[in-house]
């Protein structure tokens, strides 16, 4: 099948507020709300009309760290990016292939954001949700799923022929623990009583859980006493159980990581947990990142890039410098994720493509993200949003019945809720593989606060 060429009618900006049952926090940051971003976009294809959609939380102090910046001031400068993309989209008179659409008006809307002094993280926000939605319009225009369409080329990634791409039925979930997050019932912190694990303890038991990620703070001694009483956690509660460790740019220097990673090494008590560690994540501001060689850190397991991926150069940048793997994330560009993918396959044993998480929400997000990353061949996903938020939180009962209804796999019912359902300690995908980009539901357009 050819490339379907498609032009972008029109562009619907929605948000959501969100609110956290836990305090998250990661790095310098602790979040408690935030809006969740919608987009909902008619193209023409040929005479007929098609329809895309897709979500994503709009998460302060990852974009853009700049500790001068409210949360407030985070969100508006991704609502900037959304707008300026609506824009760019809007603006190309031609039918086109959606791949052909992200480098056209995609990169257009990216050099338009960094010119009015957004860092180039957020400035890729707002074409990542539009060729999001606008592949979900093309995939149900074609009456294909997600997997059947990438590799029939529905899209017109030239990536696509290079990828062997799975229909998964099934992947592991990898369970985020913030630095705010309780471990045991006898640590002092909130205690939701909704019903849903508070607690790491609770959670393994719940869920059945084995891969774990785990924030660090960039501080050896703290770092090193709460990853010892994590590991005594999982010892008593999982079975057969993994980590990952996310440093979210808490290190300044090659050489601040080199010392923490030393302190590491050196600590008895973290014995078990160094043999289970399966990769380091992001342990540089992204200022430094790229700019230190860490190839003689001795560092042992792969150190992969998350918040530094802002362009389509930075994974062999990174490599030359001795990182060894990147993350999947749908907020930085499906197609991202699709070329990254074909690096890591030509050195499958040396390099790793990872699946993060931005706190993705029930529904749409959540659906998305994971089929992309599942899809790609990775076997355990950080999933984070049913931690933080119970269910579909603030939407319409109606539309959670929608989702849940629609995907009675991915969900259960909890109570009067639909919350995501794990079971022992994996989503099951099957409901996924439907016409469009992981969804056969909608939000309730009408209840949602239209983005200004």
């Amino acid at each position: 099948m050819n490339a379907l060429s498609l032009r972008v009618r029109s562009v619907e900006l929605y948000e959501r507020p969100v609110v956290l049952r836990l305090p998250f926090r990661f790095g310098a940051a602790t979040v408690t709300r935030c809006p969740q971003a919608f987009v909902r976009v008619e193209a023409d294809v040929g005479a007929q009309r098609t329809v895309g959609a897709t979500a994503e939380l709009m998460v302060p102090k990852w974009f853009d760290k700049s500790p001068g910046l409210t949360h407030e001031q985070n969100f508006e400068q991704l609502r900037e990016s959304l707008r300026v993309a609506r824009e760019a989209y809007l603006a190309e008179p031609q039918p086109m292939a959606p791949h052909a659409l992200s480098l056209q008006a995609g990169d257009a809307a990216v050099v338009r954001c960094v010119a009015l002094g957004l860092p180039r993280l957020a400035a890729q926000f707002g074409a990542a949700e539009l060729d999001k939605a606008v592949a979900d319009a093309a995939l149900r225009a074609a009456g294909l799923d997600f997997v059947r369409g990438v590799r029939a080329g529905v899209l017109g990634d030239p990536h696509a022929s290079q990828l062997a791409l799975q229909a998964p039925a099934r992947v592991n979930l990898r369970h985020t623990v913030g630095m705010a997050d309780r471990l045991t019932h006898a640590d002092p912190g909130t205690d939701p009583r909704d019903g849903l694990p508070a607690t790491l303890d609770d959670a393994v038991a719940e869920y059945g859980l084995r891969y774990f990620k785990l924030k660090l703070a960039g501080q050896a001694g703290a770092d090193l006493d709460r990853l010892a009483r994590i590991a005594a956690v999982l010892d008593v509660n999982a079975r057969d159980w993994h980590v990952t460790l996310d440093g979210n740019e808490t290190f300044d220097s090659a050489d601040a990581l080199a010392a923490w990673w030393r302190a590491f090494l050196a600590d008895p008590r973290l014995r078990v947990l160094r043999q289970r560690t399966l990769l380091l994540e992001q342990p540089l501001a992204r200022r430094v990142a790229l700019a230190e060689d860490i190839r003689l850190l001795d560092i042992g397991v792969p150190v992969i890039l998350d918040e530094s991926d802002d362009d389509d150069d930075v994974f062999e940048r990174g490599l030359a410098l001795g990182y060894r793997g990147i993350s999947s994330k749908a907020c930085k560009g499906l197609y991202r994720s699709l070329a990254n993918a074909v690096r890591v396959a030509r050195e499958p044993q040396r390099l790793r493509l990872s699946g993060e998480d931005l706190t993705c929400q029930a529904g749409l997000a959540v659906q998305q993200d994971t089929l992309l990353a599942a899809s790609l061949g990775v076997t355990h996903i950080e999933r984070n949003g049913h931690h933080y938020v119970r269910g579909f939180g603030a939407a319409p009962a109606g539309e959670a019945r929608a989702f849940a209804a629609a995907h009675p796999t991915l969900y259960r019912a909890d109570g009067d809720a639909a919350v995501l359902a794990v079971r022992d300690g994996r989503l099951d995908l099957s409901s996924l593989h439907v016409p469009g980009f992981a969804s056969s539901a909608q939000p309730s357009w009408q209840d949602l606060i239209p983005l200004h």
